[in-house]
């Protein structure tokens, strides 16, 4: 039976798994950020070790994720500093729990067209996925396009967004030190990174919804 209401569920599911994936990468692998320490110089720059920036790194995301207590090793942190870390550990949590709960569900989805009890109608010749990707491109390709013209503008329109109201995301270096070692060549690294897996998703997603059988 072809369900024209289980293939737009399909096409929120696709997308929404696409992007919590993209975005959970940079959160989860931390050799991601190790790898920024020596390229970036960070030590000749900020006089800390490899190993004191990594361990204030560790501290930060194991309070993030983990539920530690907030530390950021020997650097120096302030109180505003550690509530925007909150703020961004809600964040942080809502993407993985997004991507944990959409990646069930899809798995449940495949299981139930195995059966051939349900499948998902293809909407204009094409199938969910093709619709997923034209969702995703929707949604990030006028922002990406904005973002690589002008990354700084981009990054504070991106913190106004998903921390309204505040301004705690705007650190003072001598009062939080992380900021030192956590400089913007990285959070643009972060967004090439997420923007690029998620044009491997696009693609993926493309390709699969003009297949006449998925």
């Amino acid at each position: 039976m072809k369900n024209k209401g289980l293939a737009c569920i399909l096409i929120l599911l696709l997308a929404l798994f696409a992007i919590s994936a993209s975005v959970a990468v940079p959160i989860l692998c931390r050799p991601f950020y190790y790898a920024h320490i020596d390229a970036l110089d960070m030590p000749e720059k900020t006089g800390w070790t490899h190993e004191q920036i990594r361990k204030a790194y560790d501290d930060m995301m194991d309070f993030e994720l983990k539920g530690a207590d907030f530390a950021t090793g020997d650097l120096k942190w302030s109180e505003d500093g550690m509530t925007h870390f909150a703020d961004c550990r809600v964040l942080f949590r809502l993407d993985l729990r997004l991507f944990a709960v959409t990646g069930i569900l899809l798995l449940a989805a495949l299981i139930l067209f195995r059966s051939k009890k349900e499948t998902p109608a293809r909407l204009a010749g094409r199938g969910p996925s093709f619709w997923a990707g034209v969702l995703i491109l929707v949604l990030f390709g006028g922002f990406g396009a904005f973002a690589a013209s002008d990354f700084d503008r981009a990054f504070t329109v991106f913190h106004k967004i998903f921390f309204p109201g505040k301004t705690n995301w705007v650190f003072d270096p001598a009062k939080d030190q992380i900021i030192l070692v956590m400089p913007e060549e990285f959070f643009r690294n972060c967004a090439i990174l997420i923007a690029a897996l998620l044009a491997a998703f696009v693609a993926v997603y493309l390709a699969a919804g003009r297949k006449r059988r998925q």
